[in-house]
């Protein structure tokens, strides 16, 4: 006794408190996602989960029956249970069930003399207040996989049900989210039972972040859009800010939180609009006639061709025996390069095209963005496309064709966008020139370090300010001179009047045949043959502050389906930036609205 007792107290001390306590790790409440002006667009809420830990129970397949008279498990439940606790520690407590009632969680506490293992916890779950509204932004959390464990070693995703991010902002920025894990030292029983704990340490919250969208104008524009398969993007010019990022239809994030049932994933998936893809950042569309603004641009800035310079349009323009038409039949006279982006002349870009070259428009593309992803900070965007010699050869194992410097020239043929890519060159082009990189959130996050973004120090694009003036001048004149072909979109309040360009983007060959009887209009075509509806602007015209692109995927006419939603968005977007509680970021002089 004294050997035991004395001598060996310290072990055997040691050996009784490891059977009496024991070390849980406590999950850190997850960062929320706030709007620019404070509106939570990503919280957490209560939930309560039953769990279950292995070692704990002599006999699994009894336990289930028995805790299934009380909650549902199925079939698919029990599969999942077992994988889970053939893949994780026995000691490592296994999610059963999660949001249980209160009912139910009373009865599994009064039934737990039967349940051994299975123990309730109080949790956390993440809930998106405003469904689908951002959702493609926000993205959603979900489960850990077997990936996300061999690219991690931190010990919170061995937790039950432990949430990561899985797309958009959640996945981004998803370790800053996250936070650090705590420890809960308990005191149990012999059978595992928690008597009381003995200390806490909570760990560190994740971090909260602050997005630039503004949740009222992401609304307005969402509700403009409608049930349309359709984008669009506002940014502040000076500062980067994304205000608005809309991608329609949209989804609930929430049902990826609590998992899909096969009949939800089935609807998503089949949807011929395509709802899990961000429009906006992922959709590639051939820019049409807004990227005439490249082109006349790249015909200035190489000196080849001035603002002075005339073409007489008669309706079509022939290259060899190839004939390429102008969309208004007839054509329009003659026209100067103000005149040709006020009227959008397909033939007098053909023969600026023809003129200057595609390698010189595709350069100053380039030098506006356009072909790579512009490095917005979720995952998911795409490139789009700037063609040039070297690209076809190298792709298509093919040569160049004259013919396709005209087309591409006033943005179809190879020539593909996003719309955030489309605003961001219309941001540039307001500005007076100057690099704009796009992004969501108001702070400036490193892994789990987060300062104050600073203000931004944009490159110059080396432009002249001549060459923008005559851009600005020819898209005063499309929306704000009538004639023009966004003249009917116009803001009529000159206070907050925009700049703009149409594009209608075709996706269909038109025949000889059709040309000679009469093209057919989009009403009388099916939805996936009917030109992409695209149009850009900046507002207001005599400051710029704000740029605008939209896209609504066979829409038809750009100036008819995409100008009057570009014209509310941009109204409303000026009304907010005057309201008092709206913060939409610094004026160019320093001061903020």
């Amino acid at each position: 006794m004294y050997y035991l007792q004395v001598i060996e107290a310290r072990k055997y001390a040691v050996l009784a408190d490891e059977n009496r306590i024991s070390l849980r790790l406590l999950p850190p409440p997850r960062g929320r996602i706030l709007d620019r002006n404070g509106i939570p667009m990503a919280v957490n809420q209560q939930n309560y989960r039953a769990l279950l830990i292995s070692e704990q129970t002599d006999d699994l397949d009894d336990t289930l029956d028995t805790l299934s008279n009380i909650i549902p498990i199925g079939d698919r439940d029990r599969s999942r249970i077992r994988r889970e606790i053939e893949r994780l520690p026995s000691f490592v407590p296994v999610l059963v069930r999660e949001n249980l009632a209160w009912e139910d969680v009373s009865r599994i506490e009064i039934n737990s003399p039967d349940l051994p293992g299975v123990m309730i916890d109080v949790g956390e779950t993440r809930e998106y207040p405003l469904q689908k509204l951002g959702s493609h932004v926000l993205g959603y959390v979900s489960g850990v996989s077997e990936a996300d464990l061999q690219q991690s070693t931190d010990p919170l995703l061995q937790l039950p049900d432990f949430r990561v991010g899985k797309a958009g902002i959640e996945k981004t920025y998803d370790l800053a989210l996250r936070g650090k894990g705590g420890t809960s030292q308990v005191e149990v029983n012999s059978v595992g039972r928690v008597i009381r704990e003995l200390h806490r340490d909570d760990g560190e919250p994740g971090l909260d972040l602050q997005l630039t969208l503004d949740v009222k104008l992401q609304q307005y524009a969402s509700e403009r859009l409608g049930d349309q398969s359709a984008s669009a993007a506002v940014l502040d010019i000076h500062t980067g800010d994304v205000l608005v990022l809309v991608s329609t239809p949209s989804f609930d994030p929430n049902a990826f939180n609590r998992g899909l049932t096969p009949d939800e994933w089935k609807e998503l998936n089949g949807n011929a609009y395509i709802p899990l893809t961000d429009k906006a950042i992922a959709g590639q569309y051939p820019p049409g006639s807004t990227f005439k603004l490249m082109t006349a641009l790249a015909a200035q800035e190489s000196g080849i061709l001035g603002p002075e310079f005339q073409v007489f349009c008669p309706g079509q323009l022939s290259l060899g025996s190839a004939v390429f038409h102008c969309w208004r039949h007839g054509g329009h006279g003659t026209l100067d390069m103000v005149g040709g982006l006020k009227n959008s002349c397909d033939v007098y870009f053909y023969e600026v095209a023809r003129r200057v070259g595609f390698e010189r428009i595709a350069e100053m593309a380039r030098r506006f963005g356009l072909g790579s992803p512009t490095g917005l900070d979720i995952p998911g965007e795409r490139g789009g496309l700037i063609p040039d010699r070297a690209w076809k050869e190298a792709t298509l194992r093919q040569p160049w064709h004259p013919g396709e410097t005209l087309i591409n020239g006033i943005g179809q043929g190879f020539v593909t966008a996003t719309p955030l890519q489309l605003a961001m060159m219309t941001a540039q082009v307001a500005n007076g020139g100057f690099a704009v990189r796009p992004h969501l959130t108001r702070q400036f996050v490193d892994g789990v370090k987060v300062r104050n973004r600073p203000a931004p120090d944009w490159p110059d694009l080396g432009l002249s300010r001549q060459s923008l003036a005559v851009v600005h001048r020819g898209m005063n004149a499309v929306t704000n001179e009538p004639g023009g072909t966004g003249y009917s979109a116009r803001i009529q309040d000159p206070t907050m009047a925009m700049a703009g360009k149409s594009g209608s983007a075709q996706v269909r060959r038109i025949s000889v045949h059709e040309r000679e009887s009469g093209v057919k209009k989009n009403e009388a075509l099916p939805w996936k043959e009917r030109d992409h509806a695209l149009f850009v602007a900046f507002a207001p015209v005599d400051a710029p502050r704000y740029a605008i692109a939209v896209c609504v995927e066979h829409g038809g006419g750009g100036a008819g389906v995409a100008g009057p939603v570009c014209r509310d968005v941009l109204i409303e977007v000026q009304k907010r930036a005057a309201e008092p509680q709206a913060d939409l970021g610094p004026k160019p002089d320093g001061t903020r609205t």
